[in-house]
């Protein structure tokens, strides 16, 4: 009979992961601003790895919407216009009002996943964790409301969404630095799913979202844009 276990392994992380890290790291740490150039050659004298393992890291940051390639330019940190703010508020709206309007049709798993996000970014909010933690804790919570439509496919796009959106986000969280009056303004939302008062959830939602428009615009200096609603 053979030991228990005998069969379980784990891969090390490779030197691109590591790579990737660092410069996920420098990116949410607010070292390198949206639409900085990645140099590969650059980048890999001043981490100590070869071309190709930077090449390799730069595409995994291209895959988490962190990056863009762009066609004989190489490799740049994303940056949102004001367009695209206008138009990614404006989908968030849509699903995530989905989502609240589907909380007494959820499932308890899905509901879970809202109270247990919501949970994860209170004591973050506490503790003051690593900005890339409290970022994607706080995109957790607004995915958990899509995920109340039990939609693979509205979960799907709203991921999409915040990933184009997790490095701006990233930028205003640092600037306003309020991730504990956050952390009560969301529990304030799922309190009022919980007690079954969808409008008031619903009104709640869209003065969030309206602010976090506005203070996204105003930390990425790209003005109100055309179509922003007063």
């Amino acid at each position: 009979m053979s030991e228990p276990f005998a069969h379980l392994s784990v891969e090390p992380v490779s030197i691109v992961e590591r790579v990737a890290d660092e410069l996920r790291r420098a990116l949410f740490d607010g070292e390198v601003e949206p639409g900085t150039p990645l140099r590969e050659v650059a980048l890999a004298d001043s981490l100590g790895v070869a071309r190709s393992t930077v090449r390799e890291a730069l595409g995994l940051l291209v895959s988490d919407g962190l990056a863009d390639r762009i066609p004989n330019k190489g490799t740049v940190v994303h940056e949102l216009t004001s367009d695209e703010v206008h138009d990614v508020s404006r989908a968030r709206a849509v699903l995530e009002t989905a989502g609240i309007d589907h909380w007494a049709r959820a499932g308890e798993e899905s509901r879970d996943a809202l109270r247990d996000a919501l949970t994860e970014f209170n004591r973050l909010a506490q503790t003051g964790g690593p900005p890339q933690d409290l970022t994607a804790a706080h995109l957790a919570i607004h995915r958990a409301l899509v995920g109340l439509t039990e939609s693979p496919r509205l979960i799907a796009t709203a991921d999409s969404l915040y990933a184009e959106l997790r490095l701006a986000l990233a930028r205003v969280d640092r600037a306003r630095g309020n991730a504990r009056e956050q952390a009560h303004a969301h529990g304030d939302l799922v309190r009022m799913l919980e007690r079954g008062h969808v409008d008031e959830a619903r009104a709640e939602l869209a003065d969030h979202l309206d602010g976090a428009e506005r203070s996204l615009l105003e930390t990425l200096g790209v003005g109100s844009g055309p179509n922003l609603a007063p």
